[in-house]
């Protein structure tokens, strides 16, 4: 894919996001799984486990490439890769398949099963599914609801945020949970969202943006941002965000205006500076977009975005370790904004 270069979503690039994300949502082996043992009865394959999500390398993985393929069908549904889409998903979004999945978040073992990466992406996807004039969505509900549920049990105890990069980013999985809540009008859900986010970021000011550290895929500083953005209201955003990055006019810090290099993109966890130059694209243009257009740090914002794109749409394939989750990131970048 190393022709690739473009600014917004094609049908082109729907097509090829979308037979990457079939090349690897079905494909068993190689597996990292986020299984605990609790005894021998415990030691089973990823299928079996997870009847829907046992592709693409992992669960969280098989979930956003499950979403690429639901939002290329719904944004270009005349390319040639939408039946094989559409038999894909009637065959997974069973009731029974989505029993067991449900199921598996009962075992006591699995309280902290994808915590909050995996519990964001599931209600992105279900916020896409709900989209399509399918019955995917309605099927699909439990396991959302399992999710929703979890971040109703989680974040009233959680007293601190996780400033990460990586998995672990508390700013990243609300950001995408907030579609879910918006997605079906479950104000209590938002609120909570919202209450959490002021209690941990709404002080932050001038950030350092010491970053990136060596398997970043999110930046902190730009996530937390986007997390703020997506749930206050505007002029709230806006002058937070003044004060947030208070010289962005001037494209500092340095750091954070300045695209990744990626050294090798064999390596699992260096190949994530891509997803991270992709994801301060996503997270620049979406932030660019909620400034006043007199904003004189618009057009630097909109120029970052653009050149971490560049640096980085076309590597989305060309190693398994990278092109089993790339395509994600680099479709939220090329429909942010």
């Amino acid at each position: 894919m190393s022709s690739l270069s473009a600014d917004r979503l094609t049908p082109e690039l729907a097509s090829q996001f979308a037979r990457l994300a079939l090349g690897h949502v079905a494909r068993e082996y190689p597996n990292k799984m986020d299984h605990v043992l609790s005894g021998p009865d415990d030691v089973k394959g990823p299928r079996e486990l997870h009847p829907i999500f046992f592709g693409s390398f992992d669960w969280h993985s098989c979930v956003h490439g499950y979403w690429t393929l639901a939002t290329v069908l719904r944004l270009h549904p005349e390319i040639p890769e939408a039946p094989a889409i559409r038999d894909l998903f009637d065959d997974a979004f069973t009731h029974a398949k989505v029993a067991v999945e449900v199921d598996y978040l009962a075992r006591p073992s699995a309280r902290g099963f994808e915590r909050p990466y995996g519990w964001g992406w599931l209600l992105k996807l279900q916020a896409e599914l709900l989209l399509h004039e399918t019955p995917w969505a309605a099927t699909h509900a439990p396991l959302a609801e399992a999710f929703a549920q979890r971040f109703r049990d989680f974040l009233p105890v959680a007293a601190y945020p996780i400033r990460t990069g990586v998995h672990s980013s508390t700013a990243f999985a609300l950001a995408l949970a907030s579609d879910y809540a918006a997605a079906t009008n479950d104000g209590e859900l938002l609120a909570l969202f919202e209450g959490k986010a002021r209690d941990w970021y709404l002080a932050d000011r001038n950030a350092q943006a010491w970053e990136p550290s060596g398997d970043d895929f999110l930046s902190a500083t730009l996530t937390t941002a986007e997390c703020l953005r997506r749930l206050l209201p505007d002029n709230t955003f806006q002058t937070w965000f003044a004060d947030y990055l208070p010289h962005a006019d001037e494209a500092r810090p340095a750091t954070l205006f300045t695209p990744a290099v990626v050294t090798d993109r064999t390596d699992g966890k260096i190949v994530h500076l891509d997803g991270l130059n992709l994801s301060r694209a996503w997270c620049w243009r979406e932030l660019a977009a909620a400034l006043p257009a007199d904003d004189p740090a618009r057009p630097v914002i909109e120029d970052a975005a653009q050149r971490h794109l560049a640096a980085s749409l076309p590597h989305v394939a060309g190693d398994y370790m990278g092109e089993h989750w790339l395509a994600s990131f680099a479709l939220l970048a090329l429909t942010a904004g």
